[in-house]
Parts: structure tokens; sequence; C-alpha cells
């Protein structure tokens, strides 16, 4: 797993899971902690996440939103958006495009 980018603007690359939680967490809670606005975060090139990397996912929403930021999710790919889907977590998440239901179940 690999994180790009500043307190504005992160990219992940790789697998967000288990293995890579803690690493991913300390490095998004300290984007968040250091902006102001929203912080996108660009999923394009993320292969996997498990119950644990989406855990990360949503710590960093509320963490964002005890600041007055806000976690936007952008390019998440088409699995990933099922996955948000099925977990009724699209409906909290900020997902730029949005996620079409009835394309992705």
């Amino acid at each position: 797993m690999r994180i790009t980018g500043d307190h504005r603007a992160l990219a992940i690359e790789g697998r967000l899971d288990v293995r890579t939680a803690a690493d991913a967490r300390a490095r998004l809670h300290q984007a968040v902690d250091g902006g102001l606005g929203d912080l996108v975060l660009d999923l394009a090139r993320l292969e996997f996440w498990d119950a644990t990397g989406l855990g990360v996912i949503m710590g960093t929403h509320r963490r964002a939103g005890r600041i007055g930021r806000r976690l936007v999710l952008r390019s998440v790919p088409a699995q990933l958006q099922r996955l948000l889907v099925a977990t009724k977590l699209h409906r909290i998440l900020a997902v730029d495009g949005g996620i079409a239901e009835a394309h992705v179940v």
C-alpha cells in the first residue's frame, strides 16, 4: 500500500487491509488534522480493501467530521462501489460523482 498527497488530496495504491491499516490510519489522520476543507481521497489505484480497510475509511470520515472537514472519495473502483452499496455506506460517505445503486448492485 502506498499513500501519496497532502492535507487536501491523497491517493491510495495497492491494498488497504488488516496488514496496512495502521500505517494508512496514521497517514490519513495526519492529513485530516493538517488541513481545512474537503480531503479528497482518490481510490482509482486501490486494488482491494477488507473490513479493516473500510473501518479506516470510516474512522477518517468521523475524524474529519469532528473538526469540520469532509472526506470525499474519488474514482471508487466498481467492486468497492458494490461494497459501499451493500453496506449502505454510500449513503454516509461523500463520493465524488455519486454511486448509481442500480448499476452496481
